[in-house]
């Protein structure tokens, strides 16, 4: 995208607010919460005492007591709801907010909109800034990309998405984003046992997030990735492009140094290109 172009997306946002939502949320996100200054964003997941999760979100502070949470539409609810439920004397407030959401390509110096924040996005190949606030508040644009214009550089650039490569039966680890969304080293927060143990280990998680690519028609989501007569991995996430297909999806721990493999639907098999997200 040479020019800028706005995409209206779906997140939902939360407000965490008061005295105490800066230990609260130390204690409940994977990331380390005291270390954001005025403004910053930083991932993070949310996590069951289990430590499988219940979320992955992007955390900012607004200023002191002051943060929001925005997730992928539809999974507002789980984070309000997970976060009220250790609330127990606790001073801060979990409010969900009437915002919308909007993200410009081929840019990273786009206005904040009216009481709300701009967030430049920090993935790999992508130069865009996310707007979050009210809805009157967000610019119009002559040009706008369709959904598809998202799904196309979000699953080039291996970016998990609630709904699709994450789900309640999730381990962090296997999704790649540990790096980016976990601080081992900002003491105790709720589910960190599971992926701190993961983490030390040389095998790692059970399956691991993989970008693919491939020619021809794209297969559905859930074809299996397979090789001679095993099934290695399944597909999370496909989009058409005009030469072919991407795709994101997991592959077992057991077949980590694959770099081809064959998507088997009942269009196919179909040889596919497999690389870690």
């Amino acid at each position: 995208m040479s020019s800028p172009v706005l995409l209206r997306r779906s997140r939902d946002v939360i407000a965490v607010r008061g005295p105490d939502a800066e230990s609260y949320l130390q204690g409940q996100l994977s990331q380390d919460v005291t270390a954001l200054a005025d403004g910053n964003s930083a991932w993070s997941f949310l996590l069951q005492p289990t430590g499988k999760v219940d979320a992955w979100l992007r955390i900012t502070r607004r200023g002191e007591g002051d943060y929001l949470l925005d997730v992928d539409g539809g999974f507002g609810g789980t984070v309000e709801s997970r976060l009220r439920r250790f609330l127990l004397r606790t001073d801060c407030t979990v409010e969900a907010l009437d915002w919308e959401a909007a993200t410009v390509f081929g840019t990273v110096e786009a206005e904040a909109p009216v009481d709300g924040i701009a967030v430049i996005i920090d993935w790999e190949g992508i130069t865009a800034v996310d707007l979050l606030g009210p809805a009157a508040s967000l610019p119009d644009a002559v040009g706008e990309a369709g959904a598809v214009a998202w799904e196309v550089e979000r699953i080039r650039a291996g970016v998990p998405a609630m709904g699709s490569e994450i789900d309640e039966d999730t381990i962090p680890n296997a999704t790649g984003q540990v790096e980016r969304s976990v601080s081992f080293t900002k003491g105790c927060f709720t589910g960190q046992e599971l992926v701190a143990r993961i983490d030390s280990r040389t095998a790692g998680a059970p399956t691991r997030l993989v970008r693919i690519s491939g020619n021809g028609p794209a297969p559905p989501t859930g074809a299996d990735l397979g090789v001679e007569d095993k099934v290695v991995g399944t597909l999370t996430s496909v989009v058409d492009t005009h030469d072919g297909f991407l795709a994101l999806g997991y592959r077992k721990r057991s077949a980590l140094d694959l770099e081809v493999a064959e998507v088997r639907w009942e269009g196919g098999p179909t040889e596919v290109r497999l690389e870690t997200a």
